[in-house]
């Protein structure tokens, strides 16, 4: 059998001309090929020392490669395997002249975080194909059919076969709440053991808050919350910071949190009286700075006032259990703030994103809002997607108690469906979990008394596979649209998008290959989380994931984790989205009140009577 040499100079292939055993193979030349191929940063190459095909050798390769090459079969990304594993080969030798420092071939550090993703159905929110992937170094490099040379596998390199299985981009939690310190407690799943939890759910990102006491800085409770998490977590990360407060200090670290902090979201309390919540004139300041400084505003949307009084009522009456938490705080308090809130945006024409949709009423206060053209969007949750609330009611206090949060699941049984309707249709947009987790004992806080119950459930592992279940299964929504709510979208209103939400080249190799015929039953005896009750109990959810894959390393698989406290990174994220902010932009262009030009009064002015002492008003002469 005859050996067939290809000679490359690292460029781009031009044409392959045959002429008898030796092929060479002409590049033109293209910057960052050595970056997209090469398995080391292009810092590390010195082009300068002389890139020949006399000094790095020949790539000896069987004829049916040459054949397959020579055929046109062969894609951009396989050119880009047989290059890198070319490169690997040459460049990984110590001593090499263009090596400047030790080896960094099949054995180097980033040659390892090569992978090929075969035969799966890439699913985005916009499109689904079957094709290959090719991560490289973190990120997706290709996608492509047939991307693997005749050969096999080049060295270094870890094909993963996900024939019959959907390939989909990580999911994004928008809404956690991990080592939360809240109620005179502190949640139990921290950053390393929620984030764990997380990516074997399928999960890769997750956004946290930060959220400050009334009168703390708010530039010291986000660098808080990075001290907690940025030693412990296992997938990527960013944080929301909460306005509990307003001063001229509060805004102008708005301002420096977005210009310099990576944030573009803050969290405003319309509940929790005396510990968070704001009231309207604070509200409309706060939305007012988030839209001079192009950040996203949103808001826990209850009636805190309300809720306060009807709590009072609820115990006078001998209702100490669960049951009171719903009965103080009903649908009502809940549509009547989104709605509230989306007037005050509205007035200052600053985008809305509303945390945490729990009820029917407040699902059509958005919907409406959104059909007469309002900048807002709806997130409901794994829990009220998932379950109801109808277990406050439950005969065994520790059972009710572990679904106590605000707003509360609503005991309407219809509620899920409705709201994955509505989330299937656009009317609701993105999905969060509020992951805010206590143990019974924790929850035993309020044995006595309801109000001291403290409030948080869990979600961050089963959210992906109880809206597949609850959405996609059960028909409400296709496989595009579940991406688009787990991930894209969240991405886009973050501005995350496309290095997150999207499987393509140059984004984030953050991906889970997906079962979406295999089924799990839901057990705190089971899951990863560090709480010892599970709200979806006994659930029997179709979709699971097989393997979770975070800046391109497999860091669970068949239910082993591969990932070391600390290996996520924190995410930035820039002000002034453009899926966001291009319409309100607009808007303040071509819809901003203008004067009317008129002919100026001339007429006869009444005079003002002194303070009417008695009334407490200014008396006006009337003709």
């Amino acid at each position: 059998m005859k050996e067939h040499i290809i000679s490359l100079t690292l460029e781009t292939p031009r044409s392959l001309p045959s002429n008898g055993s030796e092929t060479r193979v002409d590049f033109q030349p293209q910057e960052g090929l050595l970056d997209r191929f090469c398995p080391r940063p292009l810092s590390r190459v010195q082009p300068s020392r002389g890139w020949s095909p006399a000094k790095l050798g020949p790539l000896r390769t069987p004829p049916q490669t040459r054949d397959w090459l020579s055929s046109g079969g062969a894609s951009a990304g396989a050119w880009g395997l047989l290059v890198g594993n070319f490169l690997e080969g040459h460049l990984g030798r110590p001593g090499h002249p263009s090596c400047s420092s030790g080896p960094i071939g099949p054995r180097g550090p980033l040659a390892m975080s090569r992978l090929l993703i075969r035969g799966g159905r890439v699913v985005n929110d916009d499109l689904s194909q079957v094709t290959d992937v090719l991560v490289e170094d973190g990120v997706v490099r290709a996608l492509g059919r047939d991307l693997l040379p005749p050969e096999g596998a080049p060295a270094g390199l870890r094909v993963i076969d996900a024939a019959g299985q959907l390939v989909l981009p990580g999911g994004i939690d928008t809404h956690t709440h991990l080592q939360f310190p809240f109620m005179g407690s502190r949640s139990v799943d921290d950053f390393h053991q929620g984030t764990k939890a997380a990516l074997a759910g399928g999960t890769t990102m997750i956004i946290d808050f930060a959220i400050p006491q009334k009168g703390g800085s708010l530039l010291e409770a986000f660098e808080t919350w990075r001290s907690w998490a940025d030693p412990k977590v296992c997938c990527d990360y960013s944080l929301h910071v909460a306005v509990t407060w307003w001063s001229d200090q509060v805004k102008e670290e708005m301002k420096i949190l977005a210009r310099d902090k990576g944030v573009n979201s803050f969290k405003m309390f319309m509940a929790y009286r005396d510990l968070y919540m704001v009231g309207d004139k604070e509200l409309y300041a706060a939305f007012s700075q988030c839209k001079e400084i192009g950040a996203i505003a949103q808001v826990h949307a209850e009636n805190g006032d309300l809720i306060a009084e009807e709590a009072k009522k609820m115990l006078a009456l001998g209702i100490t259990g669960p049951e009171g938490h719903e009965l103080c705080r009903p649908e009502a308090v809940e549509a009547e703030a989104t709605l509230r809130a989306i007037t005050i945006a509205s007035a200052v024409n600053c985008p809305l994103y509303v945390v945490h949709v729990m009820s029917k009423s407040a699902a059509k206060v958005i919907a409406d809002a959104r059909r007469d053209g309002k900048v807002v969007y709806g997130e409901p949750i794994a829990a009220g997607l998932g379950t109801d609330g109808t277990h406050y009611w439950n005969k065994e206090w520790h059972h009710a108690a572990h679904y106590v949060m605000g707003p509360p699941l609503r005991p309407d049984p219809s509620t899920p469906g409705f709201l994955m309707n509505l989330l299937a249709n656009d009317d609701l947009t993105t999905t969060g979990t509020d992951n805010c987790t206590f143990n019974t004992c924790q929850k035993a806080l309020g044995k006595d008394d309801f109000t001291k119950i403290p409030n948080g459930v869990n979600g961050v592992e089963d959210r992906m596979s109880v809206i597949w279940e609850k959405g996609v299964h059960s028909g409400k929504m296709d496989e595009n649209r579940f991406v688009a709510v787990t991930s894209t979208n969240a991405a886009k209103i973050f501005n995350l998008y496309p290095r997150k939400g999207r499987i393509a080249v140059g984004s984030d190799a953050d991906i889970v290959i997906w079962d979406p015929k295999a089924t799990r039953t839901i057990s705190a005896k089971t899951h990863h989380q560090a709480v010892d009750f599970n709200i979806f109990e006994g659930m029997v959810c179709h979709g699971v994931p097989l393997v979770t894959i975070s800046r391109g390393k497999v860091v669970y698989e068949a239910g082993v984790f591969n990932v070391t406290a600390g290996e996520g990174k924190f995410i930035p994220r820039k002000p002034f989205a453009e899926y966001v902010y291009q319409r309100i932009q607009q808007r303040d262009q071509t819809c901003t009140p203008v004067p009317v030009e008129r002919v100026p009064y001339k007429g006869e002015v009444s005079k003002l009577k002194p303070k009417d002492s008695t009334v407490g008003t200014t008396m006006q002469d009337h003709p």
